[in-house]
């Protein structure tokens, strides 16, 4: 993220913003954004840690998936809906309640992940609202399109603006911009109207702690950034600070951490792929995923803490006697620990908690622990959907 961007990347409706506030800008997905403002990364990212960090991520790719012909039957336009995604990904969309998210993965045949995504229910009948990364959005986009055939039609939002509100005090902000919204519990969503504006809220996020995601009309993002802006509590962040929470919380990034070799199950994400879809095994790559889920595997994700400086991303993993035993796919120093932390993909028998382990930084090693994850306690806010 060091080169300064071509003409040909992408603003967001927010980029003029960015600029007048001494943003760094830098080019991500396609898009030209704010690494960092000028207080720096490190304040930044301890500002959203103690208060209520904003990003602009509207670079990611929110989404609508809607049934062409809806039944009227709310739960079983649902099921419809939920039928033509499910062959795509390894989560349960079937039993989500109205405004419940999950979190899942978009897989090939091979059971490796092409993309990490949100599927939410919507409280319209037959109507997901699907968010995928910024990267991955133009295949994701593709695929789900293609998927949906003439059953369904998949229309993008992602000329809109996307704003993240992260950080403890992000509930009490909300709680005066949109009163509603602050009491949607984790991984809860829903339509909410801003100054007789229509945006889509979700109680979620990419730093561990809680916080919110805002998706309003373009031409509405520049005052809603601004009103935000003016609660003291809430500070402008960048990409570089976004990175470091994500880090801290043990979130993979996709393209490093993920990618169309990696399965749920060596990322440590387990979690995502459903029970009932487990026990069908219904789901691209089962046969291998549910293998490595019995034990048939050759990697995993780890959480590394590091003496000295941070391993970066590439950055080799050693055992105790110096052999190389995997790869380092994110790492960096941690604001809120004072120490450096890493992702990254060792054998099965080197992951127990407490292994020593080594890493080599520019040719040199330094030694390492595995770790729990995430390395900062998540601050999510759950409650009955």
């Amino acid at each position: 993220m060091a080169e300064m961007p071509t003409e040909d990347l992408k603003h967001t409706p927010l980029y003029e913003r960015h600029v007048t506030a001494g943003g760094r800008i830098v080019p991500f997905g396609g898009y030209a954004l704010p690494v960092q403002y000028p207080t720096g990364i490190m304040t930044e990212h301890k500002w959203t840690r103690d208060n209520a960090g904003l990003f602009d991520v509207s670079h990611m790719g929110p989404s609508f998936l809607t049934l062409n012909t809806p039944s009227g039957d709310a739960e079983a336009d649902h099921a419809a809906i939920a039928a033509i995604i499910e062959p795509l990904i390894c989560g349960d969309i079937a039993g989500l309640k109205p405004g419940q998210i999950r979190y899942t993965l978009l897989l090939n045949d091979k059971g490796g992940a092409l993309d990490d995504l949100m599927v939410a229910r919507s409280k319209t009948p037959g109507t997901l609202f699907i968010v995928v990364n910024a990267g991955t959005k133009e295949g994701d986009f593709a695929r789900i399109a293609a998927a949906a055939g003439d059953k369904a039609t998949l229309k993008r939002a992602d000329d809109n603006a996307l704003l993240a509100l992260q950080g403890p005090e992000a509930v009490n902000v909300m709680a005066a911009l949109v009163p509603p919204a602050a009491d949607l519990g984790f991984m809860q969503f829903g339509e909410f109207d801003w100054n007789g504006t229509p945006v889509t809220i979700s109680r979620s996020g990419y730093t561990g702690e809680d916080g919110f995601e805002i998706l309003a009309p373009a031409h509405m993002s520049i005052a809603l950034w601004d009103e935000l802006l003016v609660d003291p509590r809430v500070k402008p962040i960048g990409l570089g600070a976004r990175d470091s929470l994500r880090l801290e919380a043990g979130l993979p990034l996709y393209g490093h951490d993920l990618d169309e070799t990696v399965s749920p199950i060596e990322a440590d994400l387990g979690f995502a792929v459903s029970k009932r879809r487990r026990e069908a095994a219904d789901f691209p790559g089962a046969q291998r995923i549910l293998a490595e889920r019995d034990g048939k595997l050759t990697r995993k994700r780890v959480g590394l803490l590091v003496e000295g400086a941070p391993a970066r991303e590439g950055a080799e993993i050693l055992d105790a006697s110096g052999n190389a035993i995997g790869t380092v796919t994110s790492g960096g120093f941690a604001p809120s620990l004072g120490k450096a932390i890493a992702l990254g993909f060792v054998p099965p028998e080197h992951t127990a908690i407490g292994t020593k382990l080594q890493v080599s930084v520019r040719g040199r090693s330094q030694p390492a622990e595995v770790v729990p994850t995430p390395f900062v306690p998540h601050r999510y806010f759950r409650k009955a959907v």
